[in-house]
């Protein structure tokens, strides 16, 4: 394993001490990836979004051999591509894989491959079975994660169709698959059939394979199956990237999506109403350069048990990783330089991994101490009272070289309270901020970034 180190310092009020994330790098030399996963052994498989699956070997080598190479029927360039791969949960049986890819007409294509009986490291090209070819009206908002849930069934998430604000209005529209999370039973004779439960099963209204409905263009989702909770990371229209946690036997959920951006009201013509909607758990705006959110996994692994429960997620334009706390508060790391981070993945023992896509590079992401000096210099951070009025007291934050400012925003996604500095005293007045709840932002310079839920009475 290579010896190269980026430490994130990552602050947060739910740890005693300050502690780091390193991103040690394990591979490189891959061409756009986009997706990281396993076959429940030792080996990484890392989806090429130009048409190539590579095998990375524990050790970080990767495969001369190509593992699939179907870039003939994939149309690849912009958000188009190979976008997603998922192994069959006997795969290590019946040698069935699972892709997401734009074809040659730029239509949603999911099929069914199978692995060379006599070589592991190898796909057999040959035995593509299309299960799904969805029609696309824009080249944009492809969507493209695949995973098989805890019941085995597989999931599909869809973007919308493209352009900006669905013209069509797909998402809510439940008759398209488009703008959808789509649940399957890949287990039969025929391409799939419908597995019980999907909530618009033999309705008038809805198509049978629709399990979830108003997303825009989530890209990536996971289950952690400790909660029983899919993880959905909807990338947002132009101001607000969404968070959203819901359980997975919760079928029939309306993420909000053209309706709403976030939690923030976007076009409303013609929509239900907004108490038949699930929002997101977390949201975050686009400053300091953000503008894409990527989603990710909640760690699971053994290796670093102060991880444990936190969802990692990124923002492809900031090159941030950040950190949702089990309460829904957000941690971010600083930049790292040159890498636009576009999908994350565990290996078989749930060690976390994240790609990428313009470095061509995969990075395991570990953890340690920070040294002496930083560490007491940046103790855990306090905010309080909370609930609050008038006024609210931060202590932890300030590091006594930059300028440390605070920022409010509402669950709707709107800044309240655009970075105003925080006082010699840790304060920040919040009079005349509405009641409800908000998210505060805090902000030193350009390296450390923090936010929790805050409550004003």
């Amino acid at each position: 394993m290579k010896k190269l180190f980026f430490t994130l310092s990552i602050f947060s009020s739910l740890i005693a001490n300050a502690q780091s994330i390193n991103l040690v790098e394990f591979a490189s030399g891959l061409t756009s990836p986009v997706e990281i996963t396993n076959a429940n052994d030792a080996r990484l498989f890392v989806v090429q979004q130009n048409g190539i699956i590579k095998i990375i070997q524990p050790n970080g080598t990767i495969n001369g051999a190509d593992f699939m190479n179907i870039s003939s029927k994939v149309l690849y360039g912009g958000e188009r591509g190979l976008l997603g791969l998922a192994f069959h949960p006997q795969y290590s049986t019946n040698g069935y894989f699972f892709v997401y890819y734009n074809n040659t007409a730029g239509n949603i294509v999911v099929a069914r491959y199978s692995v060379n009986p006599a070589n592991p490291d190898i796909a057999d090209p040959a035995t593509e079975k299309i299960l799904l070819n969805i029609p696309k009206p824009f080249d944009n908002h492809n969507g493209g994660s695949i995973h098989f849930a805890p019941d085995g069934n597989l999931w599909i998430v869809t973007g919308d169709g493209g352009s900006g604000g669905d013209p069509n209005n797909n998402s809510q529209n439940k008759n398209s698959l488009l703008g959808k999370m789509l649940r399957i039973d890949v287990n039969a004779t025929g391409p799939y059939t419908i597995p019980a439960g999907n909530p618009f099963a033999g309705a008038i209204d809805g198509a049978d394979e629709i399990w979830a409905y108003g997303l825009r263009n989530a890209w990536k989702f996971s289950f952690d199956t400790t909660t029983g909770n899919a993880m959905i990371a909807d990338v947002g229209q132009g101001a607000i990237e969404e968070i959203n946690k819901i359980p997975v036997t919760q079928a029939g959920v309306n993420y909000g999506w053209r309706c709403y951006e976030g939690n923030n009201a976007y076009n409303t013509s013609g929509c239900a109403a907004m108490g038949t909607m699930t929002f997101p758990v977390a949201v975050y705006d686009h400053s300091g350069g953000k503008c894409s959110i990527t989603g990710g996994y909640v760690y699971r692994g053994t290796q670093y048990p102060s991880l444990q429960g936190k969802y990692f997620f990124a923002d492809y334009c900031s090159t941030q990783i950040g950190m949702l706390n089990p309460d829904n508060s957000i941690v971010w790391s600083p930049a790292s330089t040159g890498n636009n981070f576009s999908t994350f993945g565990q290996n078989s023992q749930k060690e976390l991994f994240v790609a990428a896509v313009t470095s061509g590079k995969i990075f395991k992401i570990t953890t340690g101490t920070l040294g002496t000096e930083e560490s007491s210099r940046q103790p855990s951070i306090r905010v309080y009272p909370n609930p609050a009025s008038e006024k609210v007291f931060i202590e932890g934050f300030a590091d006594g070289k930059n300028k440390s400012t605070a920022g409010i925003i509402s669950t709707e996604g709107k800044i309240v309270l655009d970075s105003v500095k925080i006082e010699n005293d840790g304060s920040v007045d919040i009079t005349g901020i509405p009641a409800g709840a908000y998210y505060l932002i805090l902000k030193s310079g350009d390296v450390k970034s923090y936010s929790q839920k805050l409550i004003i009475e």
